[in-house]
């Protein structure tokens, strides 16, 4: 994965060598912002995902159910930024949710 200070030096290079236009300098900024805010919130989902897996795989249902609650928040918070469809956020949710449902 980049880091900060290739991605900022990326974006640099796009709009003071690249861009000739004013509002395409803005566009190159405003969606590399937008990039790093998405890619930081897929990371928490991805995060709290593996956590939920983790306690299922360990077979611990009140570790899991805990996991499943932080999981399910963290998914509809993506959602309702736009970073995932809602009709994905509701699979995922599902799935995690039969999961942890199955233990015993």
């Amino acid at each position: 994965m980049e880091s900060v200070l290739e991605i900022i030096n990326t974006v640099y290079l796009e709009v003071y060598t690249l861009a000739n236009i004013k509002s395409a300098k803005k566009r190159i900024l405003v969606i590399q912002t937008k990039t790093l805010r998405n890619k930081a919130i897929r990371s928490r989902v991805k995060t709290s995902i593996k956590k939920v897996d983790l306690a299922i795989a360990e077979g611990d249902k009140a570790a899991a159910v805990a996991a499943l609650n932080k999981a399910t928040s963290e998914l509809n918070k993506a959602a309702s930024k736009g970073v995932f469809h809602k009709n994905t956020v509701s699979r995922k949710i599902s799935r995690l949710t039969q999961a942890v449902n199955k233990l015993a």
